[in-house]
């Protein structure tokens, strides 16, 4: 009973987003929409452990909400105007996956307004990342929306208050209320494909490495962000950044096999047993990250997959070409203000020039940044810190950082892992 309740949350976890979409798309109305999506999802919770799940539950789940947002419309000042809504937000010719043989990106522009009419996640990203919001406020409604993230999980992963977040949330619900989903014109065609992109890395990225928990990894996230990703370079196969965001996703995902013990515990990157990574996903990203250096201009994903791709490739630790991935991330910094760009460049002037080296560049990082990306990266610089400390021979400064990085972060198993590294410096191994 308890594994056919689990796969039955994870079904209704996966249609969430396809149904909210659905019905944004038709309806126009976000926040009558969610509410009857959720109101919805706990109508199948009730129902489907003891009746079976339907034949089509994500049909079903469009039905009971749909009836539910009706009723919600129908109390409105308006029903003439709903309808002319639904109308204006479902041209004859909108959503329709293009005929077999059609490369979508050929017309441009054009191919991002063509979600497949069968995947109405998409309708619903695009949406999200409307050209009206501001980037934050893109981001912030569709990891919400499309990544299932809840408002705290987002503010943490923003290092913003809740409330404040959920009023970033609000007002972006209130900017795309009745927004009629069409396609982008040239001019704001690159900003939009951008605000996706960012969205789909910052999803997989909470799913890689959970901001909060007691996971390692969100696996749902992980594959959603991929699957997402997928759907947009089937849209646009030609687009150098999304090519190069799959690659970076598929490289990185690749390890997830070798990055937890038998308990859950973290095993770092240079301690994995890289028999367990997965060669076939590997292969394709090796590949991915290939065709998108080949598709035009070096950006800030296709050097990030690159990257990733020379970790993949080592059969050991030992083995890495960290000259190359120090070239590669000195291009990065150049274009990218992110600083985990330059906290992964100072570990790689440590692996090519010595600890000391590294120490020097963590510690310029520390001291150049602002008020706000020094708290946001306080605990990932003091975990490099320590990790250099203690490959620089200095235990106590190593034990030191290590367990402040330990009580700042949020994830249960990084604060396990940092703790065991200061305990066995300590000597203690509790």
């Amino acid at each position: 009973m308890g594994r056919a309740t689990d796969d039955i949350e994870d079904l209704l976890r996966r249609h969430a987003p396809q149904v909210l979409g659905a019905l944004v798309r038709r309806y126009g109305h976000f926040d009558p929409a969610e509410d009857s999506v959720q109101e919805a999802l706990i109508a199948a919770a009730g129902q489907w452990p003891g009746d079976g799940i339907p034949d089509n539950p994500r049909g079903w789940l469009i039905r009971v909400a749909s009836r539910r947002l009706t009723d919600r419309l129908r109390s409105d000042e308006a029903r003439r105007r709903r309808e002319e809504t639904a109308a204006a937000l479902t041209p004859a010719d909108a959503f329709v996956a293009p005929p077999p043989g059609e490369d979508p990106a050929g017309a441009g522009a054009a191919a991002l307004g063509r979600a497949p009419s069968e995947d109405d996640t998409l309708t619903l990203l695009f949406l999200c990342c409307d050209p009206a919001l501001s980037p934050a406020a893109q981001i912030a409604l569709t990891l919400r929306a499309v990544g299932g993230l809840t408002t705290a999980e987002i503010a943490r992963a923003h290092l913003v208050p809740e409330a404040t977040m959920a009023q970033r949330i609000s007002r972006a619900k209130r900017t795309v209320r009745g927004t009629q989903f069409r396609q982008p014109d040239a001019r704001d065609r690159d900003q939009r494909l951008a605000a996706v992109l960012q969205v789909l890395y910052l999803i997989f990225n909470e799913g890689y490495t959970a901001t909060a928990g007691p996971d390692l990894h969100r696996t749902d996230l992980a594959r959603e962000a991929i699957r997402l990703t997928r759907a947009v370079r089937r849209l646009l196969p030609h687009e150098g950044r999304v090519t190069g965001l799959l690659a970076l996703m598929v490289l990185t995902e690749a390890r997830t096999p070798a990055r937890t013990g038998p308990d859950g515990e973290l095993i770092p990157l240079d301690e994995q047993d890289r028999a367990r990574w997965d060669r076939t996903a590997i292969t394709e990203g090796i590949a991915l990250a290939e065709e998108a250096l080949a598709q035009g201009p070096a950006g800030d994903y296709q050097l990030q997959a690159a990257i990733a791709a020379l970790h993949d490739e080592a059969g050991r630790a030992e083995d890495t070409d960290w000259p190359q991935i120090l070239a590669l991330y000195d291009v990065l910094v150049r274009r990218t203000p992110d600083p985990a760009a330059a906290l992964g460049r100072a570990v790689a002037v440590a692996m090519v020039h010595g600890p000391r080296a590294g120490l020097a560049e963590v510690d310029a990082l520390a001291e150049a940044g602002t008020a706000g990306r020094a708290e946001q990266w306080h605990y990932r610089l003091d975990a490099v810190r320590g990790h250099l400390l203690e490959r620089a021979g200095d235990p106590d400064a190593a034990r030191t950082a290590y367990r402040a990085a330990a009580d700042a972060t949020l994830s249960e198993p990084e604060a396990d892992y940092l703790r065991r590294r200061a305990d066995r410096l300590n000597g203690s191994g509790t």
